[in-house]
């Protein structure tokens, strides 16, 4: 296995890459007729941003090289596999910006021709059907440094092989009692080719042949045969797969796979796959979470799917330029989770409009402006985009500023509002804080200020400056409004490390926050459009908003520590 890097210092702008340089030459060298391409998910969860790489680079190529790229799903498991998780890849993939045309096919479309390829190698001498028990057979597979020793089964004649591979066809045995596999060589050094499984029995109902097949390939099996029946001339994997790349050329070699007339036959190649700090991939842990309850859906936005991505308010434009900086490369490496979150804020800054938001919200009264009087200000959609135009907002005698934004015993370089300090509001007035009511256990539940009417727009006349300037929303239109914080799943940059992945789960992931007040344009807001409040973070509506009740999920705060850390470097 290749060393792991880490990716923390610079990032890598993609241009060319190995995997470009080899389909150059290939087309160059006139050594394929043109690319063809797969992504090849199995239905059995829902895709997350390491599947986004492969997507992109599959999808990618075909686009840049004038070829094209199928979806095939592998659906050889049925145990595991959904309805659910089919419509949520398809989804996905369209929402990541790629589309297959016609090119949409399933590993089962294939089950008769890889069942009659399965008795081509029986017949051939090259598979046996071996009833030897699971344990048994695992114990007998040898070590890395053992070989391992031949089943008895393996010398059982073709004919009877045969008949007993129908009989498993035929759903006369039970799971479990019989599996099928390739007659290669149990010394060989790399495991996968010590007499692989090639089907198993499967009594469960197929999502989509139903109860027609009670046998079914594994991967290994399913996969080569596949990109060859689809005429796929590179096929590109991540490098777990790179150990079996001797069974899939053994498997083409073995197999009447030149009476499908290809003009070439597939070959695979492997780069690195992606892997992000504080962030678990595994579907197997994805899973996990979700059915325990440790998070809410495949969806939440704590999760590293393409859907949580998505209901949190990445753009899809934002993953794609990750993906193309983070490159492609045989090592595997370590994404700095701040390189992310840097590519999704550029993105937002670019194209988020902004908006004013109280999160915690005090109450503000300007004791010298008029009781029940209300004036309208213009304030900008985006600083730096003028086509954004603008927008009117209430401006009147009782206000709602963040809590974080008063203290009554500030510190030498608190520039905010305190007894006596003078402050701009947003695109409003100068005020001055007079006083802090209190409830009955001391807290502070209400300011009271005074305005001066002559620094409308946020300038005085007489030139005085102030050192902060504050957003807020009228109370005389503010909507009440849920916002939720979402921060890193986990607490550490290695999740499980120490063997336990869910004891490394941020307790604080999920704040909630109820009674925040939003401007009156936020609350009809279209369901996941970004937005940023202004001073706080980039946001989204979420699925669960309605326009008496706005719900916005956090996508990223403003501050971006991976830009600072690029200009120190």
């Amino acid at each position: 296995m290749t060393a792991t890097e880490t990716i923390d210092a610079t990032t890598q702008e993609a241009g060319r890459d190995f995997i470009r340089d080899i389909i150059d030459t290939d087309l160059t060298q006139h050594r394929v007729p043109g690319i063809v391409t797969r992504f090849p998910p199995e239905p059995n969860g829902y895709l997350h941003i390491g599947h986004a790489k492969s997507i992109c680079l599959n999808f990618g190529v075909a686009n840049e090289f004038g070829g094209r790229c199928h979806l095939r799903f592998d659906d050889t498991n049925p145990t595991k596999e959904e309805q659910e998780f089919i419509d949520s890849i398809q989804r996905d993939v369209h929402w990541l910006g790629f589309d297959w045309g016609v090119h949409l096919h399933y590993a089962s479309d294939y089950f008769e021709q890889l069942y009659a390829w399965a008795e081509h190698l029986i017949v051939n001498g090259d598979a046996y059907v071996d009833d030897t028990p699971s344990d048994q057979m695992r114990a007998a597979r040898g070590t890395l440094t053992e070989p391992g020793q031949n089943s008895p089964n393996r010398y059982r004649p073709a004919d009877e092989n045969l008949a007993l591979f129908r009989d498993m066809r035929a759903g006369k045995l039970p799971n479990g009692a019989c599996v099928l596999r390739a007659k290669i060589d149990m010394a060989a050094g790399n495991m996968n080719l010590r007499d692989p499984v090639l089907y198993r029995i499967l009594h469960a109902e197929h999502p989509r042949t139903g109860n027609a097949w009670c046998i079914y390939p594994t991967y290994d099996f399913a996969h080569g045969q596949s990109d060859a029946i689809e005429g796929i001339t590179h096929s590109l994997c991540t490098l777990e797969f790179e150990d079996h790349r001797p069974l899939y050329e053994w498997l083409l070699d073995h197999l009447p796979i030149d009476q499908l007339g290809l003009p070439t036959r597939p070959k695979q190649y492997e780069f690195a796959r992606l892997n992000i700090g504080y962030t678990v991939l595994s579907k197997r842990i994805l899973t996990t979470l979700v059915r325990d309850g440790h998070v809410t859906a495949w969806d939440d936005p704590r999760m590293p799917t393409l859907a949580g991505l998505r209901r949190r308010g990445v753009p899809a434009a934002a993953l794609r330029d990750f993906i193309r900086r983070v490159g492609v490369a045989r090592a595997n490496s370590v994404v700095d989770v701040a390189m992310f979150d840097h590519t999704i804020r550029e993105d937002l800054n670019r194209t988020a409009p902004r908006r004013m938001a109280v999160l915690r919200p005090l109450k503000l009264v300007i004791e010298n402006y008029p009781e029940g009087q209300t004036e309208t200000l213009e304030a900008i959609n985006h600083p730096d985009n003028p086509a954004a135009g603008t927008r009117p907002i209430v401006f009147g005698r009782e206000l709602y500023v963040e809590r974080e934004d008063f203290m009554e015993n500030p510190p030498k370089k608190f520039y905010r509002l305190s007894p006596g300090k003078e402050v701009r509001l947003r695109y409003g007035f100068f005020v001055t804080c007079r006083e802090a009511i209190k409830d009955a256990s001391g807290e502070v539940i209400e300011l009271r200020c005074t305005y001066d009417p002559a620094t409308r727009g946020g300038n005085a006349p007489d030139g005085r400056k102030v050192q902060a300037t504050l957003h807020w929303v009228a109370a005389a239109d503010a909507v009440p409004a849920e916002i939720r914080l979402y921060n890193q799943l986990f607490t550490r940059p290695d999740p499980g490390a120490d063997g336990d992945v869910l004891a490394d789960l941020n307790p604080d992931s999920l704040e909630v926050l109820t009674g925040c007040q939003v401007e009156p344009a936020l609350a009809t807001a279209p369901i996941g459009e970004p937005v940023q409040f202004e001073r706080t973070g980039y946001f989204c509506t979420d699925p669960d908003s309605t326009p008496q009740k706005p719900v916005f999920n956090r996508t990223v705060g403003l501050r971006d520590t991976w830009a600072k850390v690029q200009a120190a470097r």
